[in-house]
């Protein structure tokens, strides 16, 4: 499986099918064993990330991350935070609110 790469800054990668832990990936040429199961949709590290590092994406930085991750490892809301608002929900910009 070989996730997609949206521009050649990115960090991340966006996966095109859903991937299952110890599924074998492809990442810059190189097959590493996927640490975890990551829904399709999703982004994973295309290197190892470090706590603090932006993360880009479309070759813009989109968040941080707030812990270490290693290759393949998935980026959501759980391991990075928005350095935009302050959550990653709709609430966050009063959209939802009765």
């Amino acid at each position: 499986m070989k996730p997609i790469l949206l521009h050649p800054d990115d960090n991340v990668l966006v996966l095109a099918e859903p991937i299952l832990a110890g599924q074998t990936i492809e990442i810059d040429g190189a097959e590493l064993v996927a640490p975890g199961a990551v829904a399709v949709g999703h982004k994973i590290a295309r290197r190892a990330l470090v706590a603090g590092e932006k993360i880009l994406k479309y070759g813009a930085p989109i968040g941080s991350m707030t812990v270490s991750v290693t290759a393949g490892e998935h980026v959501h809301m759980h391991n990075m935070k928005s350095d935009y608002i302050a959550s990653h929900t709709r609430l966050a910009t009063g959209e939802g609110r009765g």
